[in-house]
């Protein structure tokens, strides 16, 4: 039994998660973004549940996530969102991945090299990633292109910003008849069919973050983060708990050390805000978090219910990592893409080997 934190990955909670966005979008299809190693769980195994779940059109960052995921999923359709990049050329030969065109350089030297399979993006608002849409008037030769897409920038936050895009790219979809398009992201697959197109690219919604902020979360939990408790401290005098002395504890307090910290991904800024549970009881994390350690006020939880070798869970329920972006103030997928290899990834679930 290790003594390492520990992220349990619901695999069937990620295969009804990507079913359930497929029946709210239909007849639309529904692809699976998996780019930074499957949003931080695990690139084979969500790959693997996400094409049993019936997944065919998979995105990823960069030709070499596309590489990783070429022979995991040797029947996957598998597109490269950042597109021809200089010095990513050979990713593309022979391999079958597909690059999102993002400019029309990108697009002159993918045709030069023999052109084929691609999407291409157009920018409607996000200035990212993304060709102007005059430049579609002026494409290449020798591409076939599978989709136009745009990006919506805050889909999330602003409707009318999110209106205003969507027309720019009904306007750029003009310039391309017969090519299939795709615009909305996890929040933009909650704004309507109008935003479905032929393909909805859902990230942090497949994973269990709500893409609907400030109602209910209508997706599933998929993961829990516990970490085991090292050493508890009966206090006898008050005493100042971890770095800086910034969580006084009072007589008769119980502090419980856990084995996670931010060199596992578990954000710094968290401490003195965050909560685990512990027992049953949700605890407030004391003192400031260290690289491999954190403190947890367990003085709320019955001496006889916890001790060195039981874990603390800090992340949990429906609302699990949106809780704790909400407190770090940031935001689920840097939750998500920071929990580093320290922390062991345990499956539950998902289709049969």
């Amino acid at each position: 039994m290790s003594a390492r934190p520990r992220l349990t990955v619901d695999l069937d909670a990620l295969a009804a998660n990507h079913a359930k966005l497929r029946d709210l979008v239909a007849p639309a299809d529904v692809a699976a973004v998996v780019k930074a190693d499957g949003y931080g769980l695990g690139l084979a195994p969500v790959a693997r549940t996400l094409f049993a779940a019936g997944a065919r059109h998979f995105f990823v960052a960069d030709a070499e996530e596309g590489l990783a995921l070429r022979p995991i999923l040797p029947d996957a359709t598998v597109y490269v969102l950042g597109g021809y990049a200089h010095g990513s050329e050979a990713g593309f030969q022979g391999t079958g991945l597909r690059p999102v065109l993002n400019s029309l350089d990108q697009a002159q030297r993918f045709a030069a090299a023999g052109g084929g399979a691609c999407a291409v993006q157009v920018d409607t608002g996000m200035t990212r990633l993304g060709m102007e849409p005059s430049d579609l008037a002026t494409l290449p030769a020798g591409l076939a292109i599978d989709w136009l897409m745009s990006h919506l920038a805050s889909a999330d936050e602003n409707p009318v910003a999110s209106e205003r895009q969507r027309e720019r790219f009904e306007a750029a979809r003009a310039l391309l008849p017969g090519v299939k398009a795709s615009l909305a992201n996890s929040a933009g697959t909650f704004l309507g069919k109008a935003y479905h197109c032929d393909l909805d690219r859902p990230g942090i919604a497949i994973y269990g973050g709500n893409p609907t902020p400030g109602h209910p979360n209508p997706m599933a939990p998929v993961v829990e983060l516990d970490a085991v408790i090292v050493q508890i401290h009966a206090l006898a005098t008050p005493a100042q708990v971890g770095y800086g002395a910034t969580y006084p504890a009072a007589p008769g307090s119980r502090i419980a050390t856990a084995a996670i910290g931010y060199a596992d991904g578990l954000l710094r800024c968290l401490g003195n805000r965050a909560t685990a549970l512990v027992a049953g009881v949700e605890v407030p994390f004391a003192g400031r978090v260290s690289m491999d350690l954190v403190g947890l006020d367990v003085t709320a939880v019955p001496a006889a219910a916890v001790a060195p070798g039981d874990r603390g869970t800090l992340i949990w329920g429906p609302d699990g990592i949106d809780r704790m972006a909400a407190l770090a103030e940031t935001i689920p997928y840097e939750v998500l893409v920071r929990l580093g290899p320290r922390i062991e990834r345990h499956y539950v679930g998902g289709p049969a080997a």
